[in-house]
């Protein structure tokens, strides 16, 4: 059973260049209580994929024109009137920003802005809010909660200012988090406590996550299944070990080889050639095509390939993957 399922989505941001084909039909789904990652280099519509999700596009000229985005119990998001989708943000599925600084009202002491989340969705008083707001900040760990309550945004560390973040996510006990590069530009310290308080949600509440990163150690550290995204589109998805220990797609292939992690000490990286594609006219046929080496005549010819099945639960679309021996 699925809490959330993705259905050929489409999201295009208008520019003066032309549309923006950001999102190009894109698919999943996330069941209950897993750990679900998005990762792909900078501009692969990631995070587009995910504020598609609830909208959330920060007033950029931007629209979910095609696709089904089905949560349990409450329908298709993507059909969904502005009204209706204003009580789900947070109740049922919230959503932590990259950039925690940006995230928070300057002006604003955390402490009122937890408790403003908790009284939009709940007919309770702003003393009985406040004191939730406490309990979310021991919640997530954060020193001296009391006196932290009281502080603005500025006042806080990085790694402070995603936990209040995460508390403000957490507020609602909403059943999906979408966490978009939630450890970016924190420590290596900071992001692994940071992924912990994620696990142990997840552990303790059964909420189910979708965590967008660029980081595959992270994605091999937390995700239960991931996929990996170029363009626009979804180029291999399965769980974690299946992908990153057996990778199935160039892509993914060029990207686990240009980790540091992956040559020995003195030798070069191996980096991927070439830059990705512009969105508003890309390439026929496979959008990687122009940078992989394994690439066929045909690999640029038709439509996008879809994603097929290599092995029960680990897709992949590379049409070399049915010719025997290539991608051996």
């Amino acid at each position: 059973m699925s809490l959330l399922s993705i259905r050929d989505l489409r999201t295009e941001f208008t520019t003066p260049a032309g549309i923006v084909r950001a999102v190009d039909g894109v698919g999943f789904d996330v069941a209950p209580g897993e750990i679900f990652g998005i990762v792909g280099e900078s501009g692969c519509g990631k995070s587009a994929t995910c504020r598609s999700i609830l909208r959330l596009f920060g007033g950029a000229p931007a629209r979910v024109a095609g696709g089904q985005i089905l949560l349990d119990g409450v329908g298709d998001l993507a059909a969904m009137p502005e009204r209706a989708m204003a009580r789900v943000r947070g109740r049922d599925v919230a959503f932590i920003f990259q950039d925690p600084l940006t995230a928070l009202n300057p002006t604003m002491r955390i402490g009122r802005q937890i408790a403003e989340v908790i009284v939009r969705h709940r007919k309770i008083g702003r003393a009985e809010a406040r004191a939730a707001a406490l309990d979310l900040l021991r919640d997530v760990q954060v020193t001296s909660p009391e006196r932290r309550l009281d502080a603005y945004p500025h006042e806080l560390s990085g790694g402070l200012r995603q936990r209040v973040v995460i508390a403000m996510a957490l507020a609602l006990s909403p059943r999906l988090i979408i966490a978009d590069e939630p450890t970016t530009a924190l420590d290596v310290t900071v992001q692994d406590q940071i992924l912990r308080l994620l696990r142990a949600r997840r552990d303790s509440a059964g909420t189910a996550i979708i965590l967008i990163t660029h980081d595959l150690g992270v994605v091999s550290q937390v995700c239960d299944r991931v996929a990996v995204m170029y363009a626009g589109r979804i180029v291999e998805t399965g769980p974690v070990r299946e992908v990153l220990d057996r990778p199935a797609h160039p892509y993914t292939r060029a990207l686990i080889a240009a980790l540091p992690g992956q040559a020995a000490r003195d030798a070069d990286l191996t980096p991927i050639e070439g830059s990705p594609p512009g969105l508003i006219a890309p390439p026929p046929g496979c959008r990687f095509a122009p940078r992989c080496r394994l690439a066929r005549p045909d690999c640029a010819l038709g439509a996008p390939p879809a994603l097929r099945a290599r092995t029960p639960g680990h897709l992949d679309a590379c049409i070399l993957s049915e010719v025997p021996d290539v991608l051996a």
